[in-house]
């Protein structure tokens, strides 16, 4: 999880400096003004008199001193204790000695911590009592500077209200911030343009840091005040790959951005004083960003999660993120089901319903008894009424979880101290327990319980947390019965035996290995695929063979010519950006509008605004027949099985029956009161849609003879809009319709019961074309207004969204990827899941009005505007 490698990279660099001091031994809502480098003057005048050379850190409610030496303490005086803060030897009997040595700097007070010792996490140890401490600073001539500056945060510390510490602390900050800028010499590069600079706060777990934000036309650089943890964060605008605005304590005030696609983990959260700034700086690098990177919203995500391409633990973290939940504030930190009810058995029955939680329902009404006693509370409760007395996430619960991995955060946040050993988290089940039957105890998980670093469960640190009243010390904490864990000894990489100095422990650790035994090593970080079985004939078709040939494979060119089909067009849309034109023939005078294909490719009918349908030749690259059957334009045309009729809709209202054997018009169906703008057939069943606001279902009887007999047509049903239809498609099976009206509405219809499904309003104007995704679980949509629409045929609901900067007339997809024909002319192929156009394709001159694809998705071809039919193959 984000926040365990987060910790392990801070850890990492830590072992290359010094430095104990961090941010976290500030208390909250505390600022870490300047540090000088300075001397602990102890004894001072006596024999035994030391100096202990360190860095003095001025922070807005305390001092904080830390020794070079590691052995020494860090010491951490607050301001609110201090009795006196002065110049030390510029009164009574330190006057003389003031001549002849440097002024100091004396506090005297009440109480001071002392932390980290050794180098060791573990609770501050506090010493009380009326006591004095002397720090010399190494350059002399800022002792004055500094006491001012101590006394007038001290005044803030003393203030008797809450609000006032924190208004007089705010003017002392804005003012340090109105008294500087950002350093430009830290630019890159000298011919960097500044687009943008204010002030801000970089927010990390439980602390920020002010400064100053600047964005120029390559970078982005935040310089912290105080010069901490580095003079200046500086991230490439290049490699930004996403940008949230965040909500900070409730205010819209937050940025944060991502140089990762997946990772919860932000590479800078950035808190400004001014929702303009924020709003400012965001559009600065969404500017940039929207022709580097496509945008993510939860329905773009969804989609991937339905296709398989995101996990539902991947999927989870994205939600939290567009949530404006973040690993960089506790008090959001990204939330995580229990899934799991069951802690108490040996081995977990996946099979049995009452092992899982039920997720339909929060953690507080799981236990009926106690939701009950909630809502009696909450009946008698006075206004303001509220169910759960606490949340079921919160910076708390999160370091309860976290606290072997992250000690400093669960010191920070508690004032120096652990939990009580018994409150602590020792026991998955003992917590789940609570969170069934305690009366406040709501919380859920984090991501790091299904995140494969199981860290955050082992004492790994070894931290003294506390003895429980059973007398057993707080260590590991204890995992259900069927969670048999090997021991980490025993995994690669489990331990570093390069980093065991003592040579006794490294002796020790070695046999412990060696004789416990060792897990193999992971082969594979990904779930391993599935084996590739051949297919089997059932036993009624098997039957007529003898029985030698029963249990063997069906021979290559029967059912497997299905596999070697979807083989065939995976590949192609894998290949689809690399779509060229092969040929291209102006055999219209208007626009192209529908285009159908012989089974075997040889013949291309067309039909045209110009009124004609017409019959090409592939093989002779000739026009072989044009049809005209009234004066209006023809809309769509399509052949029916057997490739002996071709079908053609007309702005006339009526649909044309041509007989391709005997070369003349079998029949006219007269159906409907306006222009009929699109047909479909499956079956011997027509679906015909119009701008009479219907579309109507009939049954097609082939004629005997072809040619010679009319077709005879019943009216099925009659789906009814509310206004003009623009088009249809049916699912695979038939079994659903969509339509795509011209306000904007996609309706999908289940054609069983011939009732309406969902009716999705998703485009600002006409609806150009819709159609299923060949497993029939989602429709895409384009329309007048530029977007392309993924809907959820389950739920109706709209999951993806995207826009372009030219309507895309038609278009053809996989579920995955669109090859779409735009206004422009171009081919544009889409890429869903990553929500970006793939390739541009140069072809027509004029918007590309149709698009037809062979079964195999390698031979396309479409019609536009400017009379042209263009062929284009795929070259592998």
């Amino acid at each position: 999880m984000a926040f365990t490698r987060k910790r392990q990279r801070e850890q990492q660099l830590q072992l290359y400096s010094k430095e104990r001091f961090s941010l976290l031994l500030l208390n909250l809502e505390e600022y870490y003004f300047e540090q000088h480098t300075a001397f602990h003057v102890q004894h001072q005048g006596s024999p035994e008199e030391r100096k202990i050379r360190g860095s003095l850190k001025i922070c807005s409610k305390s001092v904080i001193f830390e020794p070079d030496a590691i052995s020494q303490p860090i010491l951490k005086i607050p301001l609110r204790d201090c009795l006196k803060i002065g110049k030390h030897g510029e009164n009574g009997a330190n006057k003389h000695f003031a001549k002849a040595k440097s002024l100091g700097i004396s506090l005297i007070f009440s109480q001071v911590y002392f932390i980290k010792e050794h180098n060791i996490v573990a609770p501050y140890k506090i010493e009380r009592g009326k006591m004095e401490y002397v720090f010399q600073l190494e350059v002399s001539g800022k002792v004055e500077d500094v006491v001012e500056t101590l006394l007038q945060l001290h005044r803030a510390s003393c203030l008797d209200k809450l609000g006032d510490q924190m208004a007089m602390i705010t003017a002392i900050l804005q003012s340090r911030l109105a008294r500087t800028s950002f350093d430009k010499n830290r630019f890159q590069s000298v011919s960097e343009k500044l687009h943008m600079e204010c002030k801000a706060e970089m927010v990390t777990p439980l602390v920020t840091n002010p400064g100053h934000v600047c964005i120029t036309d390559t970078n982005l650089y935040f310089q912290p005040l105080n010069g901490y943890p580095k003079p200046v964060v500086q991230i490439t605008l290049q490699d930004v790959r996403r940008i949230y605005k965040r909500r900070h304590g409730l205010m819209p005030l937050g940025l944060e951005v991502f140089c990762t696609e997946d990772d919860l983990c932000s590479d800078i959260y950035l808190k400004f004083y001014e929702p303009q700034d924020r709003d400012d700086l965001y559009f600065y690098i969404a500017t940039y960003l929207e022709h580097h990177v496509a945008e993510h919203t939860a329905e773009s995500y969804m989609l991937q999660w339905q296709r398989g391409h995101l996990s539902n633990y991947q999927y989870l973290l994205h939600l939290n993120n567009l949530a404006d939940r973040s690993c960089n504030d506790l008090s959001q930190y990204p939330v995580f089901p229990w899934v799991i009810s069951d802690y108490s058995s040996p081995e977990l029955d996946l099979s049995n319903p009452a092992t899982f939680r039920d997720l339909s329902k929060p953690v507080g009404a799981l236990n009926p008894e106690r939701l009950e006693r909630l809502l009696t509370r909450y009946q008698e409760m006075p206004e303001p009424k509220f169910m759960y007395g606490s949340h079921y996430s919160s910076p708390g619960y999160v370091l309860f979880y976290l606290v072997r991995i992250a000690p400093e955060y669960m010191l920070c946040l508690q004032n120096g101290r652990f939990d009580n050993a018994d409150r602590m988290f020792n026991s998955i089940a003992e917590t789940w327990k609570n969170c069934l039957d305690g009366a406040t105890d709501f919380k859920e998980l984090i991501p790091e319980f299904y995140d494969e670093d199981a860290s955050f469960l082992i004492n790994s640190l070894k931290l003294d947390l506390g003895k429980r009243q059973g007398g057993q010390m707080v260590d590991d904490v204890e995992l259900p019965a069927w969670a048999s864990m090997f021991h980490p000894l025993t995994y690669e990489g489990g331990v570093d035996l390069n980093s065991i100095e003592d040579p006794d422990d490294k002796v020790a650790m070695l046999t412990q290995i060696l004789e416990f035994g060792q897990t193999p090593k992971q082969l594979f970080v990904t779930p391993h695929p599935r084996r590739i079985t051949p297919k089997f004939k059932s036993l009624s078709q098997a039957s007529s063979y003898n029985a030698s040939m029963t249990d063997s494979p069906v021979s290559p060119g029967e059912e497997s010519f299905e596999d070697l089909t979807e083989e065939s067009k995976t590949l192609a849309w894998n290949n689809i950006t690399k779509l060229q034109l092969h040929e291209q023939y102006k055999i219209h005078k208007e626009a192209v509008t529908g285009i159908a294909v012989s089974c075997n490719g040889s013949s291309v009918f067309t039909t045209s605004q110009d009124s004609t349908l017409k019959m090409f030749s592939k093989e002779s690259k000739m026009l072989q027949r044009s049809i005209s059957f009234s004066n209006m334009a023809l809309s769509s045309c399509l052949l029916l099985p057997g490739d002996t009729t071709v079908i053609s809709s007309s702005w006339d209202n009526n649909v044309y029956f041509y007989s391709i054997a005997f070369g003349r018009r079998q029949d006219t169906l007269m159906g409907h009161d306006d222009a009929v703008s699109k047909i479909c057939w499956h079956n011997d069943r027509l679906y015909s849609a119009s701008w009479d606001s219907t579309v109507k279902v009939w049954s097609g009887v082939p004629a005997e003879m072809p040619g010679t007999k009319r077709h005879q047509f019943d009216l099925l049903a009659e789906l009814e809009h509310d206004v003009s239809v623009n088009t249809i498609n049916l699912n695979a099976v038939s079994t659903l319709l969509v339509s795509g009206t011209k306000e904007g509405l996609v309706n999908i219809w289940d054609l069983t019961t011939a009732t309406l499904l969902h009716q999705i309003s998703c485009h600002s104007g006409t609806v150009c074309d819709a159609a299923f995704s060949p497993d029939s679980r989602h429709v895409l949509s384009t329309g007048v207004d530029g977007c392309l629409n993924v809907i959820d045929v389950q739920t109706g609901m709209l999951i993806s969204s995207m826009a372009s900067e030219e309507p895309q007339r038609c278009f053809v997809w996989d579920g995955n990827s669109v090859l779409s024909g735009s206004r422009t002319g171009e081919l544009l192929v889409w890429d869903l899941l990553g929500a970006k156009v793939s390739e541009r394709i140069q072809g027509h001159t004029g918007a590309v009005t149709c698009i037809w694809m062979n079964e195999q998705c390698s031979s396309i071809i479409t019609g536009g505007e400017d009379r042209q039919v263009m062929f284009w193959k795929l070259q592998y």
